[in-house]
Parts: structure tokens; C-alpha cells; sequence
């Protein structure tokens, strides 16, 4: 339980700094672009109304985005630029990122046990499984990158 407990408050320690940093730089970049020739497109009534709307109602959406995969640091980028107050996003960062870093703190070790067992065990299932990972985790990649470039495959057929 203490390697739980260590290895929670060492990710929970990350997650802040992280989302706090990419926070911080989408308040920055807000700020810059405040500024920049982009001020007029900024500053129009659609656009404050959903400042607004993710000034007020934002906090839920960031604490939920330590839960999803690929959408937490665009949701802390974007709460930043739209200068979400911090008695909001402070609660909801704190509260996600605790949420994170339990389940990554005992998912993750009962993933790394699981492998150190197989492997001490049964090294050569260790190594089969770690190969169809691998193999999954590249065809995944390429399946994605061929659907979203789909003339790859196209201009071979229509060359000939």
C-alpha cells in the first residue's frame, strides 16, 4: 500500500506542475493574443460569450479531462487562454489530477507486477505479449495515419 500511496503523490506532484504549466502558458498565449493584430476577432460578442460560458462552466470539463486520453492538456491550454478564474480551475485541476494520479498509480503498478511476474515465470509468454503490444500499438498508428492521409493509397491505382 505505502508504493501506492508513494507512487500517487509522485504522479499527483507531475500531473499539477503539467496541467498547471500548460494552464499557465494557455494564459500567456490568451494574453498575447489579446494583444496581437487577432485582438479584433477576440474581442467580438460570440467569442465573449464563450469566454464566458468556459469562464463559468469550464472547471467540470477540465476536472473530467484527466479521465480521457489525448483531451487534458487541450482542456488546460484552453481554460487558460480563455482565462478561466483560478478560484474555478484550481478545484477542478487539484481534484482531476488526484483522480489521475490514483488510477495511473494502481493501474500501473498492477500492470508492471503483472508483466515482472510473467516474465520471471514465463519468459517467453512475456515476450509474446509484449511483441503483440507492440505490433498493436504500430498498427493502430499506421491504420490511423492512412485514414487520415486517404490519397496513400489511391495513387498507385489510379497511375497505372
Amino acid at each position: 500500500m505505502d508504493r501506492i500511496a508513494l507512487t500517487a503523490g509522485a504522479l499527483y506532484a507531475i500531473v499539477l506542475l503539467r496541467a498547471g504549466g500548460t494552464f499557465a502558458v494557455g494564459w500567456l498565449a490568451g494574453a498575447g493574443a489579446r494583444r496581437s493584430r487577432f485582438a479584433g476577432r477576440i474581442s467580438s460578442a460570440k467569442f465573449r460569450r464563450a469566454e464566458r460560458a468556459i469562464q463559468r462552466w469550464g472547471a467540470p470539463v477540465v476536472a473530467v479531462s484527466f479521465l480521457t486520453v489525448g483531451f487534458q492538456t487541450a482542456a488546460n491550454f484552453l481554460a487558460g487562454s480563455m482565462r478561466m478564474p483560478l478560484p474555478r480551475y484550481l478545484p477542478a485541476l487539484f481534484v482531476g489530477g488526484a483522480a489521475w494520479a490514483l488510477i495511473y498509480a494502481t493501474a500501473g503498478l498492477g500492470m508492471l507486477e503483472l508483466l515482472q511476474r510473467l516474465f520471471a515465470e514465463r519468459t517467453a509468454l512475456g515476450v509474446a505479449a509484449v511483441a503483440v503490444l507492440l505490433l498493436a500499438v504500430c498498427g493502430v498508428v499506421v491504420y490511423r495515419r492512412r485514414r487520415a492521409d486517404p490519397s496513400s493509397g489511391d495513387t498507385v491505382a489510379e497511375e497505372s
